[in-house]
């Protein structure tokens, strides 16, 4: 039996996977009482310069996603995405960008000046335009219900509202795994047993894979918290999502214009790094700098109607760059690996964003792993 820990968008897609072989039983474990109801539900996701393992895995997920919402009538637009820059050091720093996306066959072009004001007429940008012709927007609360219906209906098991208290692996995974596991509020403790253990745990990843590992291969949990805003004026309006030049060395990609599957438009996420991967309450005080940054490059937007909305948690494995220009340039990469010394055991840690664009193609890279 497999059992994969976590039902976002990333463990629904294993999970999923890992059901359509024959002679198998998959179960996935979720701790909330519906699949998708943490980081997958609370982040934006148009990340064309990821980097390495997560640019693979990003461009073939997002192509298996478009196919499937093809033939599956999941709701979802190809709105493309700008980067812009605003003098010649953004100019330069795009450039950067744009090569090292090209080095790695990621679909990228800058487009000139006046197509982006004749397209855009509301959108101020002053010396470059970098753009993704194949970014898109899904409905999220879709795709994920039509992955847990999938999985299910190829004979899944799905336990939500079970807490999983300790793993502990019976001759280091060579005798399988015990998951003890509770209800919310109960102190009775059930244990279950599985052959191969998948650790999709999202924000829980990294404390959960420390209770496994022992001392020397532990790592440190970080936590980026993003506030989002909504905008109730009927203008300005774009429909292509809009993201700010890329900070080097900055955690994240900007407070960007984002679009949801009805029109409306939105901004963020910010950064904001928390300790506690609970803590979703939202702050009055980072609106100003959040205006300020939108209005860089929408000076017509109608600051009294942005408000705070939302915010959402980002599971990182360090506060380097959201950016990816190569090497050394401090990015944490996607990590998913199986564990030397642990039979059964693959760790999936730092999935953020674009996680749920990879989803599809990291239940591959984990199906591949397990059985190649």
């Amino acid at each position: 039996m497999w059992h994969v820990i976590g039902a976002g968008a990333v463990g629904l897609a294993v999970a999923r996977k890992l059901a359509e072989r024959d002679g198998t039983s998959t179960l996935l474990i979720e701790k909330h009482g519906a699949v998708g109801t943490e980081t997958s539900s609370r982040n934006s996701e148009a990340r064309t310069y990821h980097t390495y393992e997560g640019t693979k895995l990003c461009l073939k997920g997002k192509q298996m996603m478009y196919d499937l919402c093809e033939k599956e009538s999941i709701p979802y637009r190809n709105t493309k995405k700008w980067v812009l820059a605003h003098d010649a050091q953004q100019r330069e720093d795009l450039q950067k960008t744009h090569d090292f996306a090209r080095s790695i066959n990621v679909p990228i072009q800058f487009i000139p000046l006046s197509e982006a004001h004749a397209r855009e007429p509301d959108v101020r940008v002053e010396e470059a335009v970098l753009e993704s012709p194949t970014t898109g927007i899904i409905d999220s609360h879709a795709y994920m219900s039509y992955l847990e219906f999938d999985f299910q209906s190829r004979g899944g098991d799905l336990a939500c509202h079970t807490l999983v208290d300790s793993v502990d692996p019976v001759d280091s995974g060579k005798g399988g795994w015990e998951i003890q596991t509770r209800s919310p509020g109960s102190s009775e403790i059930t244990t279950i047993t599985a052959e191969t253990l998948i650790n999709s745990a999202g924000l829980s990843a990294v404390p959960m894979s420390n209770s496994i590992l022992p001392p020397s291969r532990h790592l440190k949990p970080y936590y980026a918290k993003g506030s989002y805003y909504s905008y109730s004026a009927p203008s300005p309006k774009p429909q292509i999502l809009i993201y700010p030049a890329p900070t080097k060395g900055a955690a994240g990609l900007g407070t960007h214009l984002t679009i949801d599957m009805a029109g409306q438009i939105r901004f963020g996420p910010d950064v904001e790094w928390v300790e506690d991967p609970n803590d979703l309450s939202v702050n009055e005080e980072r609106l100003p700098a959040a205006l300020d940054e939108i209005e860089a490059y929408l000076p017509s937007i109608r600051r009294e109607k942005v408000r705070l909305d939302y915010s959402g948690i980002r599971p990182k494995l360090g506060k380097g760059s959201a950016v990816a220009r190569g090497k050394g340039d401090g990015f944490s990469d996607f990590l998913i690996r199986k564990e030397d010394g642990f039979d059964g055991f693959v760790n999936l840690l730092g999935i953020e964003s674009p996680g749920l664009t990879s989803s599809l193609a990291i239940g591959d890279m984990v199906h591949d792993l397990l059985y190649k």
